[in-house]
């Protein structure tokens, strides 16, 4: 996937046991299988990896440039390169994506919108600069 090799994507994890309460920044590869409330940032460029298990849960603004979602998502999703929603994948909000696999079962109660290549990306500095 992504041209990676499968084992060497995941640079983190956030464990099914696990919950965090705040915004969770990442570089790299992080895989969520427990629950997050707050905003998923990933830092700018198109390696980032986020995949959300169908176990987890994640209650806050998503953006990353891959993005893998078999779980729940409750808040506006950002993907700027591959957005790919599994079987028992829900986005409860507004999606914008480059690219988009769904498959049958994946639910998306928002608005879909696709961003054309060429179009700003989303830079880390600039999303904290908003919440200031």
């Amino acid at each position: 996937m992504f041209g990676r090799n499968a084992k060497s994507e995941i640079d983190s994890l956030i464990g099914i046991a696990a919950r965090i309460e705040g915004d969770l920044c990442f570089s790299g590869g992080l895989r969520i299988d427990g629950e997050v409330h707050g905003n998923v940032l990933a830092s700018e460029g198109p390696d980032s990896v986020l995949i959300v298990s169908e176990h987890a849960r994640i209650e806050g603004e998503v953006r990353c440039a891959n993005l893998v979602v078999n779980g729940y998502i409750a808040g506006s999703v950002h993907s700027t390169e591959l957005l790919e929603l599994q079987p028992k994948g829900r986005i409860h909000g507004d999606v914008h994506y480059k690219l988009l696999e769904m498959h049958g079962g994946a639910l998306v109660t928002g608005k879909l919108t696709h961003q054309p290549a060429g179009e700003p990306v989303f830079h880390l500095a600039e999303a904290a600069r908003a919440e200031a």
